[in-house]
């Protein structure tokens, strides 16, 4: 669908999903090192799994200094398909197959889709909402709010982009929006 407004909300999220992969990989490339070291048959994959980990994490955290946007979806998976291998907790390759499937799209800025009879924010589950389930729609000083007549208050920073949308265009358009659906139900 095309929505004659689509505004970018800033995704506050990007550090804490990193820091928690982060952990995530550490933890597994110790456990994995533990079992190399104290494992009777010394699978390769007790070695090769945390020297790729290792490697990804190293490769993205410099990266991260150089203010390039990385992920740790690969890693996660590696070490997901790894912990099926292991003799115990086989169980952690869920989450961390989770995690990489999830991480990259958790890390995309939310977007709000404005059509003429509905609003959509597009994150992991969409979600819409008609005009009628607001009392405000307003943008102003580069934060959206959504005001909902169930007392919700929705409020992000949007993400400063060069825009052809004018602020006074868009929330005028909102209010004649709301405007708009509720003649139609008092009609």
């Amino acid at each position: 669908m095309i929505y004659p407004y689509v505004v970018t909300l800033r995704n506050n999220n990007r550090r804490l999903i990193d820091t928690i992969s982060i952990l995530m990989l550490i933890v597994s490339v110790l456990l994995f090192l533990r079992e190399l070291a104290l494992s009777a048959d010394r699978k390769i994959i007790y070695f090769i799994v945390p020297l790729i980990i290792a490697l990804i994490v190293g490769k993205n955290i410099y990266q991260q200094k150089k203010g390039k946007a990385v992920n740790y979806q690969t890693a996660l998976l590696i070490a997901g398909t790894a912990w099926i291998a292991m003799p115990f907790l086989n169980w952690l390759a869920i989450p961390f197959l989770l995690m990489g499937l999830i991480e990259k799209q958790a890390k995309f800025p939310l977007e709000v889709g404005f059509s003429d009879d509905k609003v959509v924010i597009n994150s992991l589950i969409r979600r819409r909402y008609s005009w009628t389930e607001f009392n405000n729609v307003m943008l102003r000083d580069d934060l959206l709010t959504l005001d909902f007549k169930n007392n919700r208050l929705f409020q992000r920073e949007t993400v400063d982009e060069e825009s052809d949308v004018e602020v006074d265009d868009f929330n005028e358009y909102c209010e004649e929006r709301m405007k708009s659906e509720s003649l139609k139900l008092k009609g």
